[in-house]
This record gives C-alpha cells, structure tokens and sequence, in this order.
C-alpha cells in the first residue's frame, strides 16, 4: 500500500529531480533515499549484500591489507 505525501522544496531542488530522476520516478528516487534512515534494516541481508559486492570486498582487503603494513612499522612505545 502506498500514501501520497505532499512535500515543499526549493525551485532549483524541484528542476534538478525533473532534469536528473526524470519526472515520474521522483517518488521512487526520494522512498529509495529515505528507507535507510526510518525502517529498521535487516543486519543479515545487509552484510549478504555488502559481500556480493565483489568491488567493494576487493577494496576493502586492499585497505586492510594496507593497515598490516602501518602497524609494522610503527615504533613499539615504551612501557
């Protein structure tokens, strides 16, 4: 079931959708946006989805594996 919500923004807000998102997938851009931040997230698929991401896992071991690095070469601090 959907509502219809009746929302105010700014001239250049209103023609940069209609120019960027195109005029009848306003509602789906702007629910996209917004359902991270009030629905609660399922964790699980979240991370399922996070992991099939085989750029965004290749970048993050390519930095962890950066990280490995700096440690060894810090000085060990005195105790």
């Amino acid at each position: 079931m959907s509502k219809k919500l009746t929302i105010s923004v700014s001239d250049e807000v209103y023609e940069g959708l209609h120019r960027k998102v195109g005029r009848r997938r306003i509602s789906q851009f702007l629910e996209k946006l917004a359902r991270p931040h009030v629905l609660p997230e399922d964790i699980e698929t979240a991370y399922r989805d996070m992991a099939a991401d085989e750029d965004r896992e290749r970048e993050a071991l390519a930095w962890s594996e950066g990280l490995i690095g700096d440690v060894g070469d810090e000085p060990h601090a005195a105790r």
